[in-house]
């Protein structure tokens, strides 16, 4: 239950985020409330460390708070939920590019 709530969660920050990180880092704190109470002070550290290490924030935020929430496995939903709405998107927009090019 947990993994299809992280999923279903970083899937909107992948589908409604635009704008880069920092744009969306009231977006994730938002989506993440309902099942994991966290602090302020605790998401600001997480997206210091996000902004720190390699890789775009969103995907990096979602793999901490994936793994704080449900271990391994949740980051991997997590990261999974939000990187797979771009990957559906720009896989349409390349058909149709190449299908009227």
């Amino acid at each position: 239950m947990i993994y299809l709530r992280l999923f279903a969660a970083f899937a909107k920050v992948g589908l409604l985020g635009f704008g880069g990180g920092l744009a969306i880092v009231r977006l994730i704190y938002d989506s993440i409330q309902p099942f994991m109470s966290m602090s302020r002070e605790m998401f600001a550290n997480i997206v210091a460390i996000s902004q720190i290490t390699p890789g775009p924030l969103a995907v990096n935020t979602a793999t901490y708070v994936g793994y704080i929430a449900a271990g391994i496995g949740g980051a991997a939903v997590a990261t999974l939920g939000v990187v797979l709405p771009e990957f559906i998107i720009m896989s349409i927009v390349v058909r149709m590019i190449t299908r009227f090019k």
